[in-house]
């Protein structure tokens, strides 16, 4: 059981980051709080397209600093490689990133926290709308 350990999308880290205060209260109270690696790129990405690019590249790196990264190796990406097959098979495609993260998230044994319905299409996967 993935109990109170989550690992946040990056639509929770986006919401958390403009000040949503029941994100805040929710990641606060958890056991564990991890990132994947996935979601800083998207971050980084969001952040350069953004009005204020310095500001919200520095917001990234406190978080970075704080919670700890989840990257992919090997294992993730026999996960991923699973989870592809059945989404396909299925005739689900969800945007690639969210494969890796979801892989990463199994792979830990951590709770997904999103806004995203299309985790729901994810066999074996632990979720959590905040």
């Amino acid at each position: 059981m993935t109990g109170n350990r989550f690992a946040l999308d990056t639509n929770i880290v986006s919401a958390w980051l403009k000040g949503e205060g029941p994100i805040a209260d929710k990641i606060d109270t958890a056991e564990s709080v991890f990132l994947p690696i996935i979601v800083i790129g998207e971050l980084y990405y969001g952040a350069g397209f953004s009005s204020q690019v310095a500001k919200n590249t520095q917001d990234i790196k406190k978080i970075t600093e704080r919670y700890p990264l989840l990257s992919i190796d090997e294992d993730t990406t026999i996960i991923y490689g699973s989870i592809k097959t059945g989404l396909r098979k299925k005739g689900t495609p969800i945007p690639e990133n969210d494969i890796w993260i979801a892989a990463i998230a199994i792979q830990n044994d951590l709770t997904l926290t999103t806004r995203d319905k299309h985790f729901n299409e994810i066999e074996g996967l632990s979720l959590i709308a905040w």
